[in-house]
């Protein structure tokens, strides 16, 4: 976050106000629905890479991704702030059951009139971390500087889902 301009700043501070806005407005839905009162979750800003948004259940808490909320804002409240707040509100009406599974999807989608999607589709030139290629019998595949660590420790080997060849990194 140390790197953002003063300007981003100041721009976060408003769109942090307008996802406090959108949780109380979905809650409210979701209040008149199941006939119960809802906590407002705990909103962190620390997700870093290529996710938009976590739900952290136990603790009644969504974690979003500054960046893509700065470059994306309208599809990011609109869509990803319900998204994670509707994996809250499942656990807390119907227990531990699949992540984007029915309940998930009646939420998403009867309750707050949105689609259901599962992935962000926001451009992530800007989040995305430094890749290493790496090749198979059929592709070049690009990992993660996670998982190229992983194989430089030795403690996972990648294959190619097409050809089923291990990959095999490509030193620059």
């Amino acid at each position: 976050m140390s790197e953002l301009s003063l300007a981003s700043k100041q721009q976060l501070r408003h769109l942090k106000r307008q996802v406090q806005q959108r949780l109380n407005t979905c809650l409210k839905i979701a209040e008149q629905h199941f006939q119960r009162d809802f906590l407002l979750p705990q909103v962190n800003y620390q997700v870093r890479g290529l996710k938009a948004g976590v739900a952290y259940l136990q603790q009644w808490q969504i974690r979003l991704n500054p960046l893509l909320l700065l470059e994306n804002p309208t599809d990011f409240i609109q869509q990803v702030v319900p998204h994670e707040l509707a994996h809250l509100i499942v656990y807390a009406c119907y227990g531990n059951v699949r992540p984007h599974g029915k309940e998930w999807k009646f939420v998403m989608e009867q309750l707050f009139h949105l689609k259901s999607d599962v992935y962000h589709q926001f451009d992530i030139t800007n989040v995305q971390g430094k890749t290493f290629a790496y090749s198979c019998h059929c592709q070049t595949h690009y990992l993660s500087l996670r998982r190229h660590n992983r194989v430089i420790r030795q403690q996972a080997i990648y294959r190619c889902k097409q050809c089923n060849s291990q990959l095999q990194y490509q030193a620059e």
